[in-house]
This record gives structure tokens, sequence and C-alpha cells, in this order.
């Protein structure tokens, strides 16, 4: 009967690993900093833009501070807030032969190294989406509006964020090189996942 009983014991198997790793994922933000950092950067220079006539009347000087915001939004972004906020990473390379060569990374996840929760990966691609569309926005205003001075600026906004975006969605798709693809692939991975959430949400 012990011997059984130590069988029976043996094959019983509690994990609760997953139970755990959902409830980390639903978690507060894990780094507050970066999180903070991904959107002021981009946030700030949307201000910045919006607002300089009322704080300055110097063209060059608005032109400067939105454009320093702008690269260190890219640098942060690209560099920082990427990696630990949903672990991905790209980069370009340069080999031997002087070819260029585009490298996007996803982190794999372990028990030693879990992924980001889902706040911070909402945040992330929040920010990552809606501000170069609001970019857009201010390129078809100052266009129509003909403010043209602005334009070289609001063409580098575009570019840098856009940049970005473009790389992180090429992460998340496993550096797939068809743009096109990979754009309605992540789509509707997108639709689905927030289709998701929503019938969790009304059967709760």
């Amino acid at each position: 009967m012990k011997q059984a009983l130590v069988d029976d014991t043996e094959d019983v198997s509690l994990d609760f690993g997953n139970e755990e790793e959902l409830a980390f994922r639903k978690a507060k933000i894990r780094h507050p900093l970066a999180t903070f950092f991904h959107l002021f950067f981009r946030v700030s220079a949307i201000v910045t833009y919006v607002c300089c006539d009322w704080f300055s009347r110097s063209f060059v000087g608005c032109f400067v501070t939105v454009l320093l915001l702008l690269s260190f939004d890219f640098w942060s972004v690209k560099n920082v807030t990427g990696r630990l906020m949903v672990g991905l990473r790209w980069w370009n390379q340069i080999d031997e032969d002087g070819k260029s060569h585009w490298i996007f990374e996803a982190r794999k996840v372990s028990p030693n190294n879990m992924a980001a929760t889902e706040a911070e990966a909402r945040i992330f691609w929040l920010g990552l989406i809606i501000c170069p569309m609001i970019w857009i926005v201010f390129f078809f205003s100052t266009l129509f509006s003909l403010k043209l001075k602005w334009l070289a600026l609001v063409i580098a906004g575009i570019s840098l964020q856009a940049a970005n975006l473009y790389g992180y969605i090429l992460c998340k798709m496993g550096g797939e090189s068809d743009i096109s693809r990979v754009t309605a692939s992540f789509l509707s991975q997108t639709v689905f996942q927030t289709a998701y959430l929503s019938s969790e949400v009304d059967m709760a």
C-alpha cells in the first residue's frame, strides 16, 4: 500500500508555472522608467511642434528643439525601450564586403527571462503606431496651409518614427522581407487578440 501511495503521488504533477506567468503578464509595469521615456520624447516633440509659436518666435530654435526630441526618441526606442518592454531589437550591420544587413531579433522567453507584461506591450505598440499617424496628419495640414518651412521637420518626424515602427513590425513577425505580408499578418493578429480580450471581458 505504501508503494502504491508513493507511485500515485509521483504521478501527480502540480504545475503552477502557467498561472504564475499569466499573473505576471497582467501585473503592473516592470520598467516604469523605460515606459516613461518611450512616450516622453515623442509626445514632447508633438507638443513642442504644436505649441512652439506660443513659447518662442524663433523658427530655428523650435526646429532644432523638435528635431533633437525626435532624435532622442528614435535612439531610445530603437536601443532601449523596445528591448526592455517587448523583448525586440533591430539594427543594421555592415559586413567585411561593405554589404548592409538588417538584423531583427526577438527575445526567447525562458523561466529566468519572462516575457514583457501586457501593460508594457500595449503602451509600447500604441505609442509606436499612433505617433507616426499624428505626424502624417501634420504633414497634410502643413502642406494645405502652405507652411512649407515646417515641411522638412514633419518629414523628419515621419521618417524617424516610421523607421522604428517598420523595424519592430519585422522583429515581431520574424524578420520577413515582404512588408505587405508582414503588415497584413500583424494587423490580423492584433484584431484577433483584441476580439479575444473583448470576449473575455464580456464573459466576465
